[in-house]
């Protein structure tokens, strides 16, 4: 009788291949998800001992936690850059615009067979100002805020446009369940093809208002309400988690958590042995220090910590080399993949990340927050250069108060980050600086 053991093996190994193979050729769904107005110092993960994120902790242990994730310091800028992969100076417009014509991720995915929804805050369309609808952004369906036929309020009471129709809502709804219940339904709907799921979150930016979950429904207290809406952008995540969990596919969908820029100012939170008062709208670091979480069981190994930079314009690519799609030339594109590091491999490592920031060019006058007047710079870890010249130590000076006099050491630093500027246009190419009027404020 001849040995069956190599036949056996044999047949191990072909069927270990075929499963493999098959594994390979199933596309992981994308639920790529960005908290409105909260830096870093806001999640227990990175460090808060004040604000109470457990199903964030846990995916960030599970998987992979950035912790030099660079955005725009304000929220349309973030959204242009990190939809379209590319730099504010190459395309953005105005505020509340997307420009016209500028392919994104959605389109990018949608053209290659996945079911797409986008749920949340748009501001990307103005009724007189342009900017494009979610249909062409490459979004199959959507429930929205801050978009044209819609009213100001986001929480209770929502005004929200899903698929072009306004929603009629029972009384004392609330915005953000709502929104989440949209995207659960979207993938329970669309559970056996690949989706993307964007949740450009309506928490917690201010108003800040209690929760379903306030012990106070009535409380007028800023911080202790924002305290809870940042709990309740951990529950609407943990939900769409366990909705996941459910359907029994939890194993092949990438969950990406990321901010849009730094927390309000009027927001002073306690970290580790000091205290950060939030920065939004300004380029200092936390202005744009966000956090950056990614998780998917079966492919990022659990644990890692990551110090490379990273900025809004590599999103772009990674989800797309995430998903495992052909990638997308983009004309002007400065991004590139952060999928190996997400992999615990060294991939490409940024030495400088490269910001330009003017929200709104055609504001009548320019202060250095929400209508700030056109600035760019490049950055290392440590040192930030503008176009004025002026260079800051990021770890010793984080408000940027003290310039340095550049000299010695700190030569070979300017010119490296000069030459980074250098590589960018001068002047935004989507802005018509005729129009531009506006003056600084000197104060």
């Amino acid at each position: 009788m001849k040995p069956i053991f190599p036949f056996i093996v044999l047949l191990m190994l072909a069927t270990h291949g075929l499963f493999a193979g098959e594994a390979s050729d199933i596309r992981p769904n994308i639920v790529l998800i960005m908290a409105d107005d909260a830096g870093f110092e806001c999640f227990g993960c990175y460090g808060s001992k004040e604000y109470m994120t457990p199903r964030l902790d846990v995916l960030a242990a599970k998987g992979i936690r950035f912790t030099n994730c660079h955005s725009t310091p304000l929220c349309t800028p973030s959204r242009v850059n990190l939809m379209s992969g590319k730099s504010n100076v190459f395309n953005y417009e105005n505020f509340g615009v997307y420009p016209k014509g500028e392919p994104t991720f959605a389109n990018h995915f949608k053209q290659h067979g996945y079911a797409t929804a986008v749920a949340g805050k748009w501001q990307l369309l103005m009724n007189r100002a342009g900017g494009i609808t979610p249909d062409e952004a490459g979004f199959d369906t959507f429930c929205l805020w801050n978009f044209p036929g819609t009213s100001r309020e986001r929480y209770w009471n929502p005004s929200l446009m899903q698929d072009n129709k306004l929603l009629e809502l029972p009384q004392d709804s609330y915005g953000p369940t709502v929104v989440t219940d949209f995207l659960i339904s979207f993938i329970q709907a669309h559970r056996d093809q690949p989706f993307l799921v964007y949740y450009p979150m309506l928490l917690p930016h201010n108003p800040f208002l209690p929760t379903p979950d306030s012990a106070d429904r009535n409380s007028k207290d800023n911080k202790q309400n924002f305290i809870d809406m940042v709990a309740y952008v951990d529950v609407c995540v943990g939900r769409i988690e366990d909705a996941l969990i459910e359907l029994g596919i939890r194993e092949n969908t990438l969950i990406v958590f990321v901010g849009d820029n730094g927390t309000n100012d009027l927001i002073t939170s306690e970290f580790r042995d000091g205290y950060i008062r939030g920065a939004k709208g300004y380029t200092r670091d936390h202005g744009t220090h966000v956090p950056l979480i990614a998780n998917l069981p079966s492919r990022i190994p659990t644990g890692q910590v990551n110090e490379d930079l990273v900025c809004f314009s590599d999103f772009f690519a990674t989800l797309v080399e995430g998903a495992g799609l052909p990638a997308k030339e983009v004309r002007d594109g400065d991004g590139w993949s952060f999928w190996p590091q997400c992999l615990g491999k060294p991939g490409k490592k940024r030495e400088w990340v490269y910001g330009y920031y003017f929200p709104r060019p055609y504001a009548k006058k320019f202060d250095d927050k929400y209508q700030h007047y056109e600035v760019r710079y490049a950055r290392n870890k440590r040192y930030k250069l503008y176009d004025d010249g002026t260079l800051y130590d990021t770890m010793v000076d984080v408000l940027e108060t003290r310039p340095l006099a550049i000299a010695g050491e700190l030569l070979p630093v300017r010119d490296q980050l000069q030459a980074v500027l250098d590589q960018y246009p001068s002047k935004g190419r989507r802005i018509q600086y005729e129009q531009v009027t506006g003056v600084r404020d000197s104060q």
